[in-house]
């Protein structure tokens, strides 16, 4: 599979992505996760999307990953007040929002030459790729939202260890073995409890995810974006892509009432519930959520013709 990298200038930030595919082919743009680099999208994934004819470009977020990083930079204030205030639907501040990191993602289209892109963000990708859809819509030919929410007041909160399992990792300046041991443990948690991973794949999973780059403030900042951000249901009265909303209704961090509550607020979105599926893209189930993503492509590329 022919892969081209490199940066994308969004105002003093790089963003480093990865180009696969036929750059001739319509354009998916894959959105990963609060904390989470774009190995998160996996190879074998993003094979399948390339050979149902489809350029695909994954990107680490800000703060993520080998973009850059904003050493340094904090909010201040009480992280359980804005968590608070975030169950009623208000932001809080914030170095940066998810507004912010949906046009780090217009720039790297930009970088590209891209004018128009099937969307697809997972989780905080999801929210991310939300506001891009709203706030870029002649950029956004089809969207596809993965367990994720549109963060509108009221929603039933994420199980506590299942949160705090993401945003309260090990101690700064723990080895490499209990990160990934760590890294793995979390993986359990959030995971797909009809579709458990073998222990030997997410402990190769999380060294290689390590050794790319472990920069644990980074989830706390993309935390914070989530949390400065509130409710998304404004932008998603504003989407006019043709959507799909991807959930598992086995997660237990993102619970399936947040892709319900999405696909309520965007004109004609369809919602899609896998039993049986957490917080993550099991294999077994590449095949059908590719299925349901390609269905929206040709539907974005339909209302375009």
């Amino acid at each position: 599979m022919q892969t081209r990298t490199g940066t994308a200038k969004s105002g003093d930030l790089d963003i480093y992505y990865e180009d696969m595919g036929d750059p001739n082919d319509p354009a998916v743009l894959l959105i990963m996760g609060l904390g989470a680099q774009l190995l998160l999208w996996r190879d074998g994934f993003c094979e399948k999307l390339v050979q149902r004819g489809l350029r695909v470009i994954r990107y680490d977020n800000r703060d993520v990953g080998l973009s850059s990083k904003l050493d340094g930079q904090r909010a201040g204030g009480s992280q359980y007040a804005a968590m608070l205030r975030s169950f009623i639907g208000r932001p809080s501040p914030a170095v940066y929002t998810v507004e912010h990191l949906a046009d780090d993602g217009a720039a790297l289209l930009d970088h590209l030459g891209i004018e128009r892109a099937h969307v697809v963000g997972a989780s905080m990708g999801g929210m991310i790729a939300q506001v891009l859809a709203a706030r870029h819509a002649h950029r956004t030919a089809s969207l596809g939202v993965i367990f994720s929410s549109n963060n509108q007041p009221l929603l039933p909160p994420p199980a506590p260890k299942a949160l705090f399992s993401l945003i309260k990792g090990p101690k700064p300046g723990s080895p490499r073995d209990v990160v990934v041991d760590n890294s793995v443990r979390v993986l359990r948690i959030i995971g797909s409890p009809a579709y458990p991973a073998a222990e030997d794949r997410l402990r190769r999973d999380a060294e290689e995810a390590y050794d790319r780059s472990y920069y644990p403030v980074g989830v706390a900042r993309h935390f914070g974006a989530v949390l400065g951000s509130g409710s998304l249901r404004h932008y998603d009265r504003r989407i006019t892509a043709p959507t799909v909303v991807i959930h598992g209704k086995a997660d237990r961090l993102m619970r399936p009432s947040g892709g319900r509550a999405i696909a309520r607020n965007i004109p004609g979105a369809r919602l899609v519930l896998f039993p049986g599926m957490g917080h993550e893209l099991p294999e077994p189930l590449w095949e059908p959520i590719i299925a349901e993503l390609a269905a929206n492509i040709s539907a974005g590329v339909a209302s375009a013709g």
